[in-house]
């Protein structure tokens, strides 16, 4: 059994959004307050979050999280690894590097962005991230006693991303096309969280009508839609949903096998 909480259900932009005054971004319902996506996933012996958003230091410290035993990347925009340096304390907690768990580019970037962290630049004597970085592709891997399956997936026109499944958990955030041979990693789930950015067509994420039609397809017990931009008011969208799907928000907890 595991336990995943929802760190942050919010577009790159978080909600409220800068300098909007829109109908979600004023609302005072708890549910439209957007972190940058993220979650965290527990077992009775480890620990692991999927993404250094943005808000990463907020979402551990909103969340208590004491101790992490990897991070596991599902691509390299910014609001997905935006928080990185932040998982110094953990280092500092523990006396070693930090698992991290992500595809080549992935890595790359993360060098690029964070090259102090890398050893790429001269070192200023500060403390810096200390990382134990493990390259991964579509062959499963572990985390502790949790095991990832990467499930390849498509980002805009031809960006690679990672989904993830554990179990019978799977996490698929930034996603506009499943690729053929990666829906049987999604057969027989108990529970999916899946990319739903707004009503309106996007470039690089499923609108709510594409992923009802993934749900239609793949018939998870529940569904959870994640990634959510500010022209969608929880209030508005939720009750519209069809049964056994709903719309994540920050500090959602689920247990799934």
């Amino acid at each position: 059994m595991i336990s995943v909480v929802v760190l942050g259900s919010g577009t790159s932009t978080g909600v409220p959004s800068v300098a909007c005054d829109c109908a979600t971004c004023t609302s005072a319902d708890l549910r439209d307050k957007r972190l940058r996506t993220s979650i965290l996933i527990r077992s009775q012996s480890t620990c692991v979050v999927v993404d250094t958003s943005m808000d990463f230091r907020r979402q551990m410290l909103d969340n208590h999280v004491m101790d992490l035993d990897g991070v596991v990347f599902t691509h390299h925009h910014f609001d997905h690894i935006g928080g990185f340096d932040d998982i110094r304390p953990y280092n500092f907690r523990s006396g070693r590097p930090l698992p991290i768990f992500g595809l080549q580019e992935t890595i790359d970037v993360l060098q690029s962005t964070f090259p102090y962290a890398f050893g790429l630049v001269a070192s200023t004597g500060a403390a810096v991230p200390s990382v134990d970085v493990n390259v991964v592709d579509s062959a499963p891997f572990s985390v502790g006693n949790l095991t990832f399956t990467p499930i390849p997936l498509r980002h805009g026109k031809s960006l690679r991303v990672n989904g993830y499944r554990i179990g019978n958990f799977a996490y698929c955030t930034d996603v506009n096309f499943i690729p053929e041979s990666s829906w049987p990693l999604l057969e027989g789930l108990d529970v999916l969280i899946l990319d739903g950015l707004r009503r309106e067509p996007h470039p690089t994420h499923f609108t709510i009508d594409e992923s009802l039609d993934v749900v239609r397809r793949l018939q998870p017990r529940q569904t959870w839609l994640t990634h959510i931009a500010h022209q969608i008011r929880h209030a508005d969208v939720d009750p519209t949903l069809p049964s056994g799907v709903a719309l994540a928000y920050d500090g959602l907890v689920i247990q799934s096998s």
